[in-house]
């Protein structure tokens, strides 16, 4: 089985725990504790239905404090989910500082991608899919940023499957003579031997 790391990162109480507990559990719960420095939950997904991998998902605490932490965890990451809340402007704001850190100390070529949050609450919204999208084309992101909410679980499965999506893009190639996929780093298959 083939494992890549995802980062989740963002301001506080933006719905990071949540998110991932929709995604690996299927559960949400309305009182989620704040997630003290760094969490972690690995999930198995089927991408095209002929590969499988494996996520390890790591959820950065949102607090400022926190932020000294990420530079240790993003690295060996090929993806980075940078969340804001749909409901609280100052999220939104919050986002750069975020990715100025994983600018600064990921890869040069980790996948990164803008999650908005809590879209079930929409008399609350603060922030329109326009303004996000503008953040997105400002950054060097994935070409379509993507709008969730872990407690109806609406576009969560999507978010997590388009970044899966990208991962396979990225990383891998099919072997003409077998089939699998491998490393896109490698010349030979190593399922076959079969030449590239």
């Amino acid at each position: 089985m083939l494992k890549y790391k995802i980062v989740l990162a963002g301001a506080k109480d933006v719905g990071k725990s949540s998110l991932i507990a929709r995604f690996c559990d299927d559960v949400f719960h309305e009182r989620t504790m704040e997630t003290i420095g760094v969490a972690f939950k690995r999930k198995n997904i089927n991408v095209n239905d002929k590969i499988s991998i494996n996520l390890a998902i790591w959820d950065m605490g949102g607090e400022d404090k926190y932020k000294a932490l990420l530079p240790q965890y993003i690295k060996g990451a090929t993806a980075a989910l940078i969340l804001y809340d749909t409901t609280n402007k100052e999220t939104i704001d919050d986002v750069n500082s975020w990715v100025e850190i994983v600018n600064e100390y990921a890869s040069e070529d980790i996948i990164k991608v803008l999650i908005g949050t809590k879209i079930d609450l929409k008399d609350k919204r603060e922030i329109t899919k326009m303004e996000a999208e503008e953040l997105c084309s400002k950054q060097n992101w994935c070409a379509e940023m993507i709008e969730t909410s872990a407690k109806t679980g609406e576009n969560v499965e999507d978010a997590f499957l388009n970044v899966a999506n990208e991962i396979v893009k990225r990383n891998l190639q099919k072997c003409t003579g077998c089939g699998d996929y491998f490393s896109i780093k490698l010349k030979i298959c190593n399922y076959c031997g079969q030449s590239v």
